[in-house]
């Protein structure tokens, strides 16, 4: 708690899957690309089972007497229980969170892990049991690392981001996932959802044991989040913009409401007591004018055609953040798209706009509300070569249920 209190001070002012054998792959039974320089084709339907290497993603090792104290003072999780060591093997586990502003807009959404493969390990450095993995946008994990740097004060703790790992995740529909187990190796699974899959981490060389999956690219994977409505990375949950709760993290697992202070808890806390989460981070499909809505998300390599075609077009050409507007009507802007694949995406939606959602209070708000056959679009370009597509919102089943037990 004094942690945080002093973060929040400075800030006014200013499944691991852990491996160390199988450095050689089997051509046979585990085939990959690691990276690319060209952006992968389309996919032409989603992958049912996959391990993809994600190289969005990067780790950042906090270790020392004072780690568990500190993150837990400035992250929205509650890491205290699955920190403590215990005297017999137990089921390794992860924590999805945040680190907020002390305005309490997300600033990084996160996965935390205790090292208890060492992956992080430097000569005569501290126990795996004081040391944690933080999963980040690879492209935030600097500056990521100087936020932590800057906040730690007298904390004995040292942090620094990892170069020699590579994150993978892999998954299974068709059959359970079997994740061979040895002596330096530890499987979690996502602990935003349960069937969403596994997290692998390896040393740099190194590769995870064979799996009975094929290997995809790391498209297939961002492809499974988006079907799923899972945002993730600053580019989706959009840094000291976003509110955790907008950003399903309180559905999702990344907050305990009843922990002590973190820095960014007083609105956080606020919201869920006072008030009424109006905009979610929601699934969306695309399609042209030419088409009904679409009844279900129904992935497609690209928009598909009609009368006012748009044949070529995907969400990748879909600026981020654009406004999603209403089809023949005026007034305010019904969400902001964010980021998408071939026909689906992720936008930020106002529920009660887009949505059959029905949220307390929204008696009076009948005639602005969604309405059966109401129709959003979204632009694409500028000027005359600009176009309209529209754009569908989805409610997954576990977000439904999630709101429903919050009693929205």
């Amino acid at each position: 708690m004094q942690s945080a209190r002093r973060a929040l001070a400075l800030t006014k002012a200013a499944t691991p899957f852990a491996c160390r054998a199988h450095l050689a792959p089997s051509t046979s039974q585990f085939r990959r690309t690691l990276t690319t320089s060209a952006a992968p084709a389309p996919h032409t339907s989603p992958a049912p089972s996959g391990i993809a290497p994600l190289t969005s993603r990067r780790l950042i090792s906090v270790s020392g007497p004072d780690a568990e104290k500190y993150l837990h003072g400035v992250i929205t999780a509650n890491i205290l229980p699955f920190a403590q060591p215990t005297p017999t093997p137990s089921p390794i586990t992860g924590r999805y969170a945040a680190f907020l502003t002390a305005q309490g807009r997300v600033l990084h959404d996160v996965l935390i892990y205790r090292d208890t493969a060492n992956l992080s390990a430097l000569p005569d450095g501290p126990s795996p049991r004081t040391t944690f993995l933080i999963e980040v946008d690879s492209s935030e994990a600097e500056r990521l690392t100087r936020h932590i740097k800057r906040y730690k004060l007298r904390a004995n703790f040292t942090v620094r981001p990892l170069p020699s790992t590579t994150i993978y995740h892999a998954w299974s529909d068709t059959s359970p996932l079997t994740l061979p187990a040895t002596q330096n190796t530890n499987t979690l699974p996502d602990p935003r959802l349960p069937t969403l899959g596994h997290r692998i981490l390896c040393p740099e060389g190194t590769t995870p044991p064979p799996l009975d999956v094929p290997s995809v690219s790391e498209a297939a994977y961002h492809l499974r989040r988006y079907l799923n409505g899972i945002p993730e990375g600053q580019s989706e949950i959009l840094r000291e913009s976003a509110l955790p709760q907008e950003s399903n993290l309180d559905l999702l697992g990344a907050i305990d409401f009843r922990k002590g202070c973190y820095v960014g808890q007083e609105l956080t806390i606020r919201t869920k007591h006072r008030g009424v989460v109006r905009k979610r981070i929601l699934p969306v499909m695309l399609y042209s004018a030419g088409h009904a809505p679409p009844a279900e998300m129904v992935y497609r390599p690209q928009v598909g055609g009609g009368e006012e075609s748009v044949e070529g077009l995907r969400a990748e050409m879909v600026t981020g953040e654009v406004s999603i507007g209403r089809v023949g009507k005026k007034g305010r802007s019904a969400g902001k798209w964010l980021r998408g694949v071939g026909n689906v995406g992720l936008a930020l939606c106002r529920l009660e706009i887009m949505t059959g959602l029905s949220l307390p209070g929204d008696q009076g708000m009948a005639s602005g509300g969604f309405q059966e056959g109401d129709e959003f679009m979204v632009g694409v370009g500028e000027g005359e070569g600009g176009q309209e597509v529209r754009v569908k919102a989805f409610v997954p089943g576990w977000m439904r249920a999630g709101l429903e037990g919050n009693g929205q």
